[in-house]
């Protein structure tokens, strides 16, 4: 079922102006069960379409009615797109207008709705970023909530972002590492192709122009389950004679294109970090500064989950946002996502898996958010990459409820 809902595009001004956000809900049938809100990963992703077969879906519908979150700015929520943006106004105002989608925003949105779909409180299950969203829930609104899972999403409450990528690129380093063990074929060929695109005009079928910097970006799937093996069947063939092959760069573009559809994320990545005091000031390019592995040809080591200012500068998708995203860079104020002191006086009960060597959120920064939140049961595992929910058929969300029915402690596993 389609449901829609209208809410303050600044909720400290309630008769201000409005943006819409959507959700599905989706049961098996039946009403008596209480429900159960999915927070998405990103920022700025759309909740999942269901097909019907997720393993997870049918462990949540045997307990819950589910409501699926367009997160504001996303999918069929009011979206922020460069036609939506533009008419904003100059980047300053349309900057302006972004520090309103982050976490304590969606929160706020979710109390509204919640409000409106049930009597009492609900439960909420949060996917990386999406459980981000869900500390910042039990922050500020824990009134709302019976019971929190969260799948590779406890934040660092008082890190910066520097912090958190200075854990993550050592973290992207192992991954390198592990791909390259199990495919030393690709060390050479990942060199061949950064050499040739040093040397080289390159633009893919689009045409956006292929860096060096923007192929390292590959390495974006390492943090998956089939990720690793997905970048090697990409790499097999690159050349045809002593050019780049089409199939490939049809491929690489595949990868590589998906800011025209979430240029949220690229715009509030580094953004989701922030708090306080402090502009973000492009930290993952400072902190990349650190690691010059990464500035190599031989070996070529890919990287992760970074934005580069660079992509606004190569991205045909991202360059209309290019002005609001260093603004935002440069931003020193931002609202705060978390209650320390709330979060140690906790009393909803909370389950989340945390996965050890998850490429996308620091480990060491979960387990330490683990132990701050009252109560907390936290399932360390290296069963699962960082899309366990996704592709364990269920197991993953089993997990975290039968630990707090059975009011299971601390876990760990794999």
């Amino acid at each position: 079922m389609d449901r829609t809902f209208r809410v303050p595009l600044d909720h400290a001004k309630p008769d201000g102006e409005t943006i819409e956000v959507y959700a599905r809900e989706v049961t098996s049938g039946r009403s008596d069960l209480p429900y159960l809100l999915y927070l998405n990963g990103g920022p700025g992703v759309q909740s999942p379409r269901p097909l019907g077969g997720e393993g997870w879906l049918r462990r949540a519908l045997a307990d819950y009615r589910l409501l699926l979150l367009d997160q504001r700015g996303t999918g069929r929520s009011t979206p922020v797109t460069r036609h939506s943006l533009a008419k904003q106004g100059t980047p300053q105002q349309q900057a302006s207008y972004l520090k309103h989608f982050r976490a304590d925003s969606i929160v706020r949105d979710a109390e509204l709705i919640r409000r409106q779909v049930t009597s009492g409180k609900w439960s909420v299950l949060g996917q990386s970023y999406g459980g981000y969203c869900a500390v910042t829930y039990l922050s500020f609104a824990p009134e709302g909530l019976s019971e929190v899972f969260t799948t590779g999403g406890l934040p660092g409450l008082e890190s910066t972002a520097d912090d958190v990528y200075r854990i993550l690129y050592k973290t992207v380093l192992g991954k390198n590492t592990a791909h390259f063990e199990r495919y030393p074929q690709d060390v050479e060929r990942a060199h061949s192709i950064a050499r040739f695109l040093r040397d080289n005009t390159v633009r893919l079928p689009a045409g956006r122009p292929l860096t060096v910097e923007a192929f390292q970006g590959l390495g974006n799937l390492l943090g998956s389950a089939t990720g690793s093996i997905r970048l090697h069947y990409l790499l097999e063939a690159p050349f045809d004679g002593d050019q780049l092959a089409d199939a490939f760069l049809v491929d690489v573009e595949r990868e590589l294109s998906w800011a025209s559809t979430s240029p949220l994320y690229f715009l509030l990545h580094e953004a989701s970090y922030a708090r306080g005091e402090g502009a973000t000031n492009w930290a993952a390019q400072r902190v990349r500064g650190e690691f010059p592995e990464f500035d190599k040809d031989d070996p070529l080591l890919f990287t992760g989950e970074m934005v580069y200012p660079s992509l606004f500068d190569t991205d045909p998708a991202l360059a209309p946002f290019r002005e609001t995203a260093h603004i935002l860079a440069q931003e020193p104020t931002w609202t705060e996502l978390y209650d320390v002191a709330q979060l140690k006086a906790n009393e909803v009960p909370v389950a989340a898996a945390v996965y050890h060597d998850d490429m996308y959120v620091a480990r060491e920064l979960s387990m330490e958010t683990a132990r701050t939140i009252a109560g907390a049961r936290p399932w360390l595992t290296a069963e699962y990459e960082h899309d366990g929910l996704r592709v364990s058929d269920g197991a993953v969300l089993d997990r975290l409820i039968s630990m707090l029915r059975r009011g299971e402690g601390p876990g760990h596993a794999g």
